[in-house]
């Protein structure tokens, strides 16, 4: 894959970086990151195509020198955060389309997506070192008597994810699908109101958090006992300072 000399650099993570290449987007990963995980992503990606979801054109998976990549068509637009960022008195709006989206997600479906719980046992697992085997142990208990659904999630529901595009009429596109599942709409909202509170957004989780159940019908309790699994699992990414955070969620056995 050769990428243009004049890309610039988006977004940069501890594994990646995400490139304008003008017409397209890379992703690039560095060598942290397995391979495996990367074709995954792509596979999301074109499956969630397939269950009539807007996403990015794919168009390569390969390699960038030694670094595997994934390219994608450019979409031109403004991210939800964007946009959020820009007219913070539109907040309230912009929480509602992201969770009318997020519903739309939800109400799709794409049998061959890995399921949800699985994914969540194998990443507590892996946070052997981190978690002792109590907790462990209560957290794969709970995860195993959380209702059972198939619903396409997403896994990063949040507004720098969704990008609304110039083009009018034009419907969002829903970007990044490393973390896509099927399962529990529930355990995909836990993990966005988790997600926002992590980037130093408690009032807009909160807000987001009941404006979501308000909508779907359920009640916040429901949510949040998926809180302390989703917690558990994304201390297996490595995830270091937030670390005390989400081990304090962990240990929340019940909310009022």
């Amino acid at each position: 894959m050769q990428l243009p000399k004049d890309k610039t650099a988006i977004v940069t993570r501890h594994n990646k970086v995400v490139y304008d290449c003008g017409d397209t987007v890379a992703k690039v990963f560095n060598a942290t990151k397995p391979s495996s995980d990367i074709v995954n992503e792509a596979l999301n990606l074109t499956r969630a195509e397939q269950a009539g979801i807007n996403v990015p054109e794919l168009i390569e998976v390969g390699k960038s020198g030694n670094n595997w990549a994934i390219l994608t068509k450019k979409v031109e637009g403004k991210t939800l955060r964007q946009l959020m960022s820009e007219d913070p008195e539109k907040v309230d709006e912009y929480l509602k389309q992201l969770i009318e989206l997020e519903l739309d997600v939800h109400a799709h479906r794409a049998p061959l997506m890995n399921r949800q719980k699985d994914k969540y046992a194998r990443m507590i697992a892996d946070a052997s070192d981190i978690l002792d085997e109590a907790q462990r142990y209560e957290l794969l208990m709970r995860l195993d008597g959380m209702p059972n659904h198939i619903k396409l999630c997403h896994g990063d529901f949040v507004p720098s994810n969704i990008i609304i595009p110039d083009e009018e009429g034009a419907k969002p596109v829903i970007v990044d699908w490393a973390h896509a599942t099927q399962g529990n709409g529930g355990a995909d909202c836990a993990i966005t109101y988790l997600h926002l509170m992590l980037n130093g957004e408690q009032d807009i989780a909160e807000r987001y958090l009941h404006l979501y159940c308000e909508r779907q019908g359920c009640t916040v309790n429901y949510v949040q006992g998926w809180m302390s699994i989703v917690a558990g699992a994304e201390l297996a990414r490595g995830r270091v300072a937030e670390h005390d955070y989400l081990l304090s969620m962990v240990d929340v056995v019940d909310y009022v």
